[in-house]
């Protein structure tokens, strides 16, 4: 089963301890497509400018992404600049360039709004629910949000998440957004405005699942070389999403193991700048990786 996803494409300039790169592909909406698309077919809704490079375009389509839903508008594509020290696991804005981004009003094409699966990243809430009204009769609904959205629409961002099944974010939102600084504490306020689960991204220290059945706990891959941290959160969402559309299994056993296979995409994300890790993966390599989560995490009873 497909998936339809909205959010951003952009140019990104990164620098880190290990190199830097100037307008390299990126984008909210682009690794969660990369990732996603080793599992199921993805369909795109974001808007890029008269700049973006084509052989950026060759590389989502190679990839089996639907680009009908990607506008072409007058101008510039959305742009940002970042680096990071040695605690990869903050980012440092340096400069954002909205351009075309800053007028994006999702419209979903016609083929698309039978779509079952449904990922909304990192958008104005606002926006994320006119992307469901759209869409005809979604099966499974994930969501992304950041910062801005939670200090500057907190109550348009609640009634968002009373319509997903599961919101994906990391530590710090989860405390910002429930107002409270105790993560078990925080994850249970936020399932009380709607979400069947919530997936909470801790960087280098894995990831945890809360849900009404309880809590999971998923490693990080212990990685030798990180190279460029930034979008790994949206492809963990992608292998996340892409498990589940792939299995098409949303019980809470199986989030579980879509869980392990977005830290495995996450992972495998981290190890080079840009998309570059993505473009040469295999799938035998994701299997491979996803078995040595598996013996990572494996202890026998007492």
């Amino acid at each position: 089963m497909g998936i339809l996803v909205v959010g951003s494409v952009a140019l990104d300039s990164v620098a880190t301890p290990f190199g830097a790169v100037k307008e390299v592909l990126g984008g909210s909406a682009t690794y969660f497509s990369a990732a996603a698309s080793f599992f199921a077919p993805v369909s795109l809704v974001a808007v890029v400018g008269e700049d973006f490079p084509s052989e950026d375009l060759s590389f989502l389509r190679n990839r089996s992404v639907d680009l009908r839903g990607l506008q072409q508008a007058r101008g510039k594509t959305f742009r940002w600049q970042g680096e990071y020290g040695y605690d990869l696991n903050q980012a440092k804005t340096i400069e954002t360039q909205l351009n075309v981004f800053a007028e994006f009003l999702p419209r979903i094409p016609e083929a698309y709004r039978e779509e079952k699966i449904v990922f909304l990243a990192n958008i104005d809430p606002d926006l994320q629910r006119e992307v469901l009204e759209q869409v005809k009769d979604p099966q499974f609904v994930a969501a992304d949000t950041m910062n801005y959205w939670i200090e500057g629409k907190p109550d348009s961002l609640k009634r968002t998440l009373g319509a997903v099944d599961v919101l994906i974010v990391n530590d710090a939102e989860v405390r910002q957004l429930a107002k409270e600084p105790n993560l078990v504490k925080a994850a249970r306020q936020i399932l009380a405005w709607g979400p069947n689960s919530l997936v909470v991204k801790r960087g280098e220290y894995g990831a945890l699942m809360f849900c009404n059945e309880g809590c999971f706990a998923a490693p990080a891959y212990p990685l030798e070389a990180v190279c460029d941290p930034t979008g790994a959160g949206d492809s963990f969402a992608g292998g996340f999403m892409g498990y589940l559309a792939n299995t098409l299994n949303f019980s809470e056993t199986n989030i579980r193991k879509a869980v392990i296979m977005g830290s495995v995409m996450a992972s495998f994300n981290v190890e080079d700048f840009s998309l570059n890790r993505l473009k040469s993966l295999t799938y035998s390599e994701i299997e491979a990786r996803y078995r040595e989560f598996r013996r990572l995490s494996h202890f026998e009873d007492l």
